[in-house]
């Protein structure tokens, strides 16, 4: 349920009225403060509720029932974008809003040289976070499966010579304490339902990146966001990563239209990932441009000096040289729209 509350309400009167809310039982109430108006969103068992008891407080503009069954991803709750700030060397790195940010590194980490190469290179492009892979899910249990620890110890290496923030996935809870000078924590397409992972992200302030699972709806990746969120922690950023079709000319199928669907849905920031999305090298720039054209937050690309030897995904990995042509090539797509990159 949402209470949409008249303007210039007092804070005095906008505590009694949730806390008359609340006594009911089972119900949690959290107010939003927006430029045009105060929105509360209840949460929880509201069937016990009249909505015509409530419209009849005077500070009260309307009440509305909400069908979806997320509640704090629901851009009904939140009507202003969600704006995510990640600490960096240098203050912060905006994601959402009006910023247009990239995300940028290799598949995985593979060695100390590797990785702080490349990180050097894709920030002198205009990165302004450093992904990498520690931890690798893999389709076959005798491919790469990442560095683990030392990943992460040398994502942070690559850090400390750049500055830039570090974006690396997590494969299982245990592994928390592992990332906890992690920037963002990224949850992979394979585990996006695993709920349990989901709640435990929600005790960590830290920015979530959740991307889509490879046949998921997008309720069905806005109810993942809800765990994090239900659970304490309402910074996640959504990403649409491709998923699974009839089509086997490209690895994935880069559900374009989910962007301004998710948008129109939620206030959280939305990136898409045109590397895993078809898999092919050639098609990431077109497809980061149609990224940028339908109003995302930002992208995260896959970069490798040397693609053709990488240990992990290197058919859809651009070199340094590439990835610098793209930020150039899409910053009047994204300026179009607004953004700022």
């Amino acid at each position: 349920m949402i209470i949409v509350l008249k303007k210039d309400v007092s804070p005095e009167e906008m505590r009694k009225l949730v806390a008359d809310i609340e006594s009911v039982g089972n119900i949690k109430a959290n107010t939003i403060i927006g430029e045009q108006s105060n929105v509360i969103g209840l949460v929880g068992d509201t069937t016990r509720l009249n909505e015509d008891d409530i419209a009849a407080n005077d500070i009260v503009e309307s009440v509305k029932r909400v069908q979806e069954p997320y509640k704090m991803a629901n851009r009904k709750f939140h009507p202003e974008d969600t704006v995510i700030q990640v600490p960096s060397a240098n203050g912060s790195v905006t994601i959402g809003g009006g910023a247009f940010q990239i995300i940028a590194g290799p598949c995985s980490v593979e060695s100390e040289e590797q990785i702080t190469e490349i990180a050097k290179s894709v920030k002198k492009s205009g990165a302004k976070l450093l992904r990498g892979g520690a931890f690798k899910p893999r389709t076959s249990p005798y491919a790469f499966q990442g560095l683990h620890d030392e990943g992460i110890r040398l994502l942070l290496k690559a850090k400390k010579e750049t500055g830039l923030p570090i974006v690396t996935e997590i494969m299982s809870a245990a592994h928390l304490p592992l990332f906890e000078d992690v920037d963002v924590i990224q949850v992979g397409a394979r585990n996006m339902q695993n709920f349990e992972l989901l709640k435990e992200l929600g005790a960590v302030q830290k920015p979530i990146l959740l991307k889509r699972g490879l046949a998921n709806t997008l309720e069905e990746l806005l109810m993942s966001a809800e765990y994090i969120m239900a659970a304490g922690n309402p910074n996640v950023i959504l990403c649409e990563r491709g998923i699974r079709t009839f089509e086997t000319a490209t690895r994935n199928t880069l559900d374009i239209s989910a962007i301004p669907m998710l948008k129109k849905a939620s206030h959280l920031p939305v990136i898409v990932d045109p590397s895993h999305a078809c898999g092919i090298a050639s098609m990431v720039e077109p497809m980061a441009k149609a990224a940028a054209a339908v109003r995302a937050d930002g992208l995260i690309i896959e970069v490798h000096n040397n693609p053709q030897k990488a240990l992990c995904d290197g058919k859809q990995s651009i070199t340094p040289e590439a990835f610098d042509k793209l930020v150039k090539t899409i910053r009047p797509f994204a300026e179009l729209n607004g953004k700022t990159l």
